[in-house]
């Protein structure tokens, strides 16, 4: 009978890129500086690695079809090194790789890395993306990632009847909070605190999202090297190991876009895959045993709906909790700890590493007092790739013994 992965696998190093606009990097690259800090921080030598699972979600401007350009780039000896994509869960489904080789005892020391330059595909959220191709315009011609997450909100209005001068009080608390959060972290994409004024006063996107409940378009890479819990013990005997406590994903079948049962006004997926979670990693209460959390907040409103959809907060409850103060880097489950994919950026193939990355330097204390969550002790990260109504939803929780 399947017991889950928990415990099973342990985070060996860790490392990640600066997100940003990297035009001087080609994604070799990026991989290599993420790859570079990971090793060194694994304390091991490259030819002990066993096998790799490299994501990427756009191949005509990253490394191809096949995972051969980034096995050459990083010098790996001659090992089983496979390409992986899943929407915004690209990197996440590396991990998730990597783990599972890990735990069925078919590889000691596996590496998980996600690269992604979307600066030179001029994608930026439009119909379709850049690197999408002429097919895509054609098709999609009236669809917009914005305009499509921003009815999250008005159908969000209508079925727990917050009118939407409160909806956007509370998506421009989540941008405040973010760039906040990202003004203090060196890696981030964009690193200046913007005030509420500001945020409500800029150019409208797609009504109730403006200019600043936008996530950034980024280039960069993170990456993971895992092993077994005694491995990473005896290699590092001094230092609190950082275990995998849970991955799950869930990818939408159709139903929410082929019936009326899907008000949507919430994510299926995301709550399917966290109770799924939940249940491997023996989380009863995650609002009360969570420490921090990763989310995807492509757009402001999508990271309000997930801390329901993740059974944080309660149904139609939000609202109160991200105006209290519940999510702030201070408060009881500080939420986007590093700036989010609003603010530290979100080259797809890549996110899903970074936050476990900012869960992993959190429950290690290798963050400055000013941007440290307290008493951290098990942290959850949540990627959401595709459409509202068409989605992946994947979730890591890691966390110390």
């Amino acid at each position: 009978m399947a017991t889950g992965i928990k415990d099973k696998v342990a985070i060996l190093g860790m490392g990640c890129t600066r997100f940003g606009e990297r035009w001087e990097s080609f994604s070799e690259d990026l991989a290599v500086e993420s790859f570079t800090e990971c090793l060194a921080d694994a304390g091991i030598d490259k030819n002990e690695i066993q096998a790799a699972y490299v994501g990427t979600n756009f191949d005509e401007v990253n490394v191809g079809k096949s995972a051969v350009p980034l096995s050459v780039a990083l010098k790996l000896p001659y090992i089983p090194v496979t390409r992986v994509e899943n929407y915004c869960a690209t990197a996440t489904e590396a991990l998730r790789a990597a783990c599972y080789s890990v735990a069925a005892g078919v590889y000691d020391i596996v590496l998980a890395l996600g690269v992604e330059k979307l600066k030179d595909t001029g994608y930026g959220g439009l119909p379709g993306g850049a690197a999408r191709g002429i097919k895509a315009h054609m098709t999609q011609a009236n669809m917009s990632a914005p305009g499509m997450f921003a009815q999250l909100a008005t159908a969000y209005s209508a079925k727990w009847g917050l009118p939407m001068d409160k909806i956007k009080d509370a998506i421009t608390h989540v941008s405040v909070k973010s760039h906040a959060n990202g003004a203090l972290n060196p890696k981030a994409h964009l690193r200046k605190a913007v005030s509420a004024e500001v945020i409500k006063a800029a150019p409208m996107v797609a009504y109730p999202l403006g200019l600043y409940d936008c996530c950034g378009v980024s280039d960069g890479s993170a990456a993971a090297i895992v092993t077994t819990p005694e491995i990473a013990r005896a290699l590092k005997p001094n230092q609190n190991i950082v275990k995998v406590k849970a991955l799950s994903v869930s990818a939408s079948s159709g139903e929410e876009a082929m019936g009326n049962t899907w008000d949507g006004a919430h994510f299926t997926t995301t709550r399917v895959a966290a109770t799924r979670a939940y249940q491997e990693a023996g989380i009863k209460d995650p609002r009360q045993e969570l420490s921090m959390c990763e989310v995807h907040d492509c757009f402001s409103i999508t990271e309000m709906v997930t801390m329901e959809d993740l059974h944080i907060s309660p149904k139609g409850g939000s609202y109160e909790d991200i105006m209290n103060g519940f999510y702030d880097l201070d408060g009881d489950l500080p939420c986007q700890v590093d700036g989010g994919l609003k603010c530290f950026g979100h080259p797809i193939g890549a996110s899903g590493l970074r936050m476990v990355y900012a869960m992993y330097e959190q429950l290690l204390e290798r963050v400055p007092e000013d941007r440290k969550v307290k008493n951290a002790r098990l942290g959850l990260t949540h990627n959401l790739g595709g459409m509202p109504h068409q989605n992946v939803a994947a979730i890591s929780i890691v966390g110390l013994d």
